[in-house]
């Protein structure tokens, strides 16, 4: 299929899909930002030898208007320049008429920004092609490279493929091929190597530790291709499809490129991008905040556990965590059991296993305050799917349609389902589809102000004590 047949759509989508490659994204956020206050406060120290106030709100201002930087690294220099100084023109007159209008231009010399306008505009263009020089050795510190797949070897699954390996600025390693068409058929090339029919591609997915798939097949094959995609919900790989799309159960789809090459990503995760680090820094943040409030609660419930039955104070169980690898979860222990085997016996109602502290810990939610610390480590998000023991995953995965894909983010202390009446006991698999449905749902409407609604929901449900046992 020819780049003309694309949708106008997809080819307006120009921003680089750099996967997990996070510190990359990170050093463009924030490039424009910093070299436009830095470059201000330079300027002002070498004129006036001195920061006035004026220069500490004007550059509080800037911050506000600028973060989070364009990304550019995908673009051509001539076109990088263009968009730098288009843009550089744009916000300085927007900051000029608003001066002007306030008189608040009157408080600045005007050799500051004068000077200061060249040499910002001189930064951020040296700043950039000073990223883009070094972004390859940048990349290479983002660790193992992106495990990727491709079914379909055809015209446009091939040219994807050389795109990938040639793209400078993502962290991408192309596995092979999967297709079903007899190799006189095929669009071979020698590079990349066949790895087996489209049937045999979920397991592949599984035993290889695959993070990314990309579907390169024609709309002929519609039905072939929502069968695959149905084999492909017991997995954790990301999924895009090339070139088009179709009406389908999307997980954060969106039109994206990868070296040009328009896809559209059918299941993903929210948390890419700047999304990632407003998650985690919201996390830590938080965290931080709460554990220091709550310091002195978690030494006095460990030392009541100590004291009301034998056996350690913290409880750690093994549970399924992001991209569905294992972690190892806190609580406060509430049972005089620590099963963390193949079998594991949900809590019920006037479970003889629960201690008398081990209750009311359990329906005040208490016994989860330890895992603050796992959100501190970066195993569990304040806000997410609530981990599951590992024995309950594996019955699960098998039982419910699209089970592990609530793996695609960290699994959290609490959850939309959590807030919407699926607290506690699964006892039934329609309790249990009824978690998992919101759980997607999360997944689908991510929001900062939807996590903050969820931990203020949850101190309310908490107070109330819906299904705690």
């Amino acid at each position: 299929m020819s780049q003309q047949a694309v949708p106008l759509i997809f080819r307006s989508t120009i921003r680089l899909s750099v996967g997990r490659d996070q510190l990359l994204n990170l050093f463009e956020t924030l490039l424009d930002p910093l070299v436009l206050i830095f470059s201000q406060w330079a300027v002002a120290l070498w004129i006036d030898g001195q920061l006035h106030p004026q220069d500490i709100i004007l550059s509080v201002i800037v911050f506000a208007l600028t973060f989070p930087g364009t990304c550019r690294l995908a673009m051509r220099p001539w076109r990088a320049m263009r968009h730098i100084l288009i843009g550089w023109l744009t916000l300085s007159g927007l900051l000029f008429l608003f001066g002007y209008a306030s008189h608040y231009l009157e408080a600045f010399n005007p050799d500051v920004l004068l000077h200061w306008w060249w040499v910002a505009l001189l930064g951020m263009g040296g700043a950039h092609f000073l990223l883009q020089a070094t972004a390859p050795e940048i990349r290479k510190l983002q660790g193992t490279a992106r495990r990727i797949v491709i079914a379909g070897m055809n015209e446009q699954g091939i040219q994807l493929a050389n795109r990938l390996a040639e793209n400078l600025y993502a962290n991408f390693r192309v596995m092979g091929f999967f297709d079903d068409r007899a190799s006189e058929r095929l669009d071979h090339y020698n590079e990349y190597p066949m790895l087996g029919k489209i049937e045999e591609l979920p397991n592949y997915v599984k035993t290889q530790h695959i993070d990314g798939i990309y579907l390169s097949l024609p709309m002929a094959s519609q039905q072939r291709i929502l069968s695959l995609l149905d084999a492909l919900r017991d997995t954790t790989g990301s999924i895009y499809f090339v070139p088009d799309s179709f009406v389908t159960d999307l997980i954060q789809g969106r039109v994206d490129s990868v070296g040009g090459i328009p896809v559209v990503a059918v299941c993903e995760t929210p948390f890419t991008g700047f999304n990632r680090i407003i998650k985690r820094g919201s996390d830590i943040v938080l965290s931080i905040l709460i554990l220091a409030l709550i310091s002195p609660l978690l030494m006095t419930i460990a030392l009541c556990i100590k004291l009301t039955s034998p056996g350690p104070a913290i409880f750690k169980q093994r549970r399924y965590g992001l991209d569905g690898h294992e972690i190892v979860v806190y609580k406060f222990r509430s049972m005089v059991t620590m099963d963390d085997g193949d079998t594991i016996k949900q809590a019920e109602k006037a479970d003889q296993r629960i201690t008398p502290l081990g209750a009311f810990l359990r329906k005040t939610s208490l016994d989860e305050l330890p895992q603050f610390f796992n959100v501190l480590q970066g195993r569990m998000s304040i806000v997410g799917p609530r981990p599951h023991a590992v024995a309950h995953n594996e019955m699960y995965r098998k039982l419910i349609k699209g089970y592990m894909l609530r793996h695609k983010v960290q699994p959290g202390i609490s959850g939309w389902a959590q807030v919407n009446g699926c607290r506690g006991e699964t006892e039934t698999l329609d309790k249990m589809k009824a978690r998992i449905d919101c759980d997607l749902e999360y997944l689908r409407h991510w929001s900062l102000r939807l996590d903050l609604y969820i931990i203020a929901k949850t101190i309310w449900v908490v107070l109330k004590g819906e299904n705690a046992h």
